[in-house]
């Protein structure tokens, strides 16, 4: 590996490429994070959206420093149907199950309405969600360091980028997470994202190379679609003279005295 610094306009190009790259897989990140997150006592949750987003980046610099051993796992480790899978590959289908478990997951609680009783905020634990988090970090990681080696050698520019994307993450990291969870719709939006993100991982560890514009390119225009229903809505109130309105919330359950779900008529 490369530790030398020469500024040249390659490597200019390499460097912006790569923080692009990290700031929106820290995104990512950060939109997982603040789901899981959202789960644990109020006074637990900035702890660990910050030791997620760290450990992330902590695993993303040592998986540099192990860049040779990084490269190793493209390297086939058993064929199955005429098809060679590597230790990358593996890694890649595991996260992209795990991912799409729990984006469908997520997506079923909320719009069935068990989330307050099985799942809702306080009752995980700090434990279990941060390793859930580094599950996915792993994945990211991998992913992210092989497309960083496989630019550059200079490790100088990786661990900078990796650093400067972090940073910016770990600063717009509550703000993400405030925006995502006060607005269901976009809190479902993220989830569908996730779930995409899974499928995509889970078809790259069988082989089939997917071009990263198909998957961002119709996510940054959900988001726009998004955005403007948002905008739209606020001016509308604000023409009406009306306060902010509460957010629609999803399907929530409704219990008797001994904890029985209610049929929708014998609610009223």
């Amino acid at each position: 590996m490369d530790f030398s610094l020469e500024f040249t306009p390659d490597l200019l190009a390499v460097f912006l490429t790569l923080f692009v790259l990290e700031v929106v897989l820290g995104v990512d990140n950060v939109i997982f994070i603040s789901i899981l997150a959202a789960k644990l006592p109020v006074e637990q949750q900035a702890r660990a959206r910050n030791l997620g987003l760290t450990l992330a980046m902590l695993m993303r610099v040592g998986l540099v420093f192990a860049a040779g051993w990084v490269i190793s796992l493209k390297t086939d480790l058993f064929e199955l149907f005429g098809m060679g899978f590597s230790g990358r590959d593996l890694i890649l289908i595991a996260g992209g199950l795990f991912l799409v478990y729990k984006a469908v997951t997520e997506i079923h609680h909320k719009l069935e309405g068990d989330e307050e009783h099985t799942t809702g905020a306080g009752t995980a634990t700090f434990g279990a969600v941060i390793a859930q988090i580094l599950v996915l970090d792993i994945v990211f990681s991998l992913d992210s360091v092989i497309t960083a080696v496989g630019m550059t050698e200079n490790m100088i520019v990786i661990i900078t980028v990796v650093v400067l994307s972090f940073g910016i993450m770990l600063f717009a990291a509550r703000y993400i997470f405030s925006f995502v969870n006060k607005h269901p719709t976009v809190k479902m939006l993220a989830l569908s994202f996730l779930l995409l993100i899974g499928v995509f991982l889970i078809a790259d560890g069988f082989g089939f190379k997917i071009d990263k514009a198909l998957i961002y390119v119709p996510m940054a225009f959900a988001i726009f679609v998004e955005a403007l229903n948002l905008a739209a809505a606020a001016r509308k109130r604000k023409r009406a003279g009306e306060k902010p309105a509460e957010p629609v919330h999803l399907h929530q359950q409704y219990v008797d005295d001994t904890g029985t779900a209610l049929e929708p008529a014998a609610r009223d």
